[in-house]
């Protein structure tokens, strides 16, 4: 039912809205997005590619527990189930990402910052999730979830890119690897997540104020999760280590002004390395399903700046010597 216009224009047609639309541009999601007018002003409609159930839909489900801990998320206007539409609120056009390529150091610092202290914010909603039922509170990064990321990585940058399998030996090895890396993960796994909090994923609305989007596949991680997300996706030059342990004792400090125990800093790097490892192979595979089957190649360049990332992590875990072997031979040869 991929039948996007068509069942937009029903949809306005049904509820006498002006049939003048404006479609909007996404990186990777099977849905569709335009701006349609509404009321004394603009919204959004979300087209899916299939009708929906309300009920268990996960971006209405983790909108309202969003809305409802005080997150900044569009507010749902309307949605018709049988069309498979949602109307919300018109966030603008301002991605984070362009402003921070656009702003001086202070400002992309601030910016940066004020994402942080959502992380935070979103963490502080995990016992409302749970006791609400949401949908997000029964998902969690176990095991089985994050190796079917680390597979995903596996198949489509080593053979849908790069056309090449590794060696039956180095996929034993690495497949072991994995599993340990995940189970750890798993242990740690406690607190709401966004799931793809960056800088893409994040506006500045018209009144200047910071809005997260596309947080339909929120579940519970690893409190380093969202701050990995943040931090390395599509980076084209590593931050240094000052940096990235500024920015996580940052977060550490924001849970505790929101009621959270004091994390220990050694640890909570340590599990940012784990969670390094595992999200930015994840995005590596990512970029190379996007690049060879959807055409996006735009995503190829931040493929070996992912590697060096991992490999940096790993050699500072001082583990996974399978892994750190086929990435730096990876690293060297992208």
């Amino acid at each position: 039912m991929p039948d996007f216009e068509e069942r937009l224009d029903k949809f306005l047609l049904q509820h006498n809205l002006s049939r003048h639309v404006e479609q909007l541009t996404q990186d990777a999601s099977t849905r569709e997005y335009f701006r349609i007018e509404w009321q004394s002003g603009n919204a959004i409609a979300c087209v899916y590619p299939e009708p929906f159930v309300a009920a268990e839909h996960s971006y209405l489900d983790v909108t309202r527990v969003f809305r409802d801990n005080g997150l900044p998320v569009a507010q749902v206007f309307a949605y018709d189930e049988k069309l498979g539409i949602i109307i919300q609120e018109d966030l603008g056009s301002t991605i984070l990402r362009d402003v921070l390529s656009s702003s001086d150091d202070r400002r992309r610092e601030d910016l940066i910052d004020e994402s942080i202290n959502l992380i935070a914010r979103i963490q502080a909603a995990t016992d409302a999730a749970s006791s609400s039922g949401s949908i997000a509170s029964k998902l969690k990064f176990d095991t089985e979830k994050l190796l079917w990321e680390l597979d995903f990585f596996r198949t489509h940058y080593f053979e849908t890119l790069k056309k090449r399998r590794l060696t039956d030996a180095e996929d034993r090895e690495l497949t072991r690897e994995f599993r340990d890396l995940c189970e750890e993960l798993e242990s740690r796994a406690r607190v709401l997540c966004h799931r793809d909090f960056h800088a893409a994923n994040l506006m500045i609305d018209p009144n200047g104020k910071l809005r997260i989007i596309d947080h339909q596949d929120a579940r519970i991680g690893s409190a380093a999760y969202d701050l990995v997300s943040l931090l390395l996706d599509r980076i084209t030059e590593l931050p240094t280590s000052e940096w990235l342990n500024a920015k996580r004792h940052l977060l550490i400090n924001q849970r505790v002004s929101l009621g959270f125990e004091r994390l220990d800093e050694d640890e909570f790097t340590y599990e940012f390395r784990l969670q390094t490892i595992q999200r930015c192979l994840k995005a590596t595979g990512t970029f190379s399903f996007q690049s060879v089957n959807r055409g996006k190649t735009y995503f190829i360049p931040f493929i070996k700046p992912m590697f060096q990332i991992v490999l940096r992590a790993a050699d500072s875990l001082g583990r996974f010597a399978t892994l750190r072997e086929i990435v730096s031979r990876e690293a060297l040869n992208d």
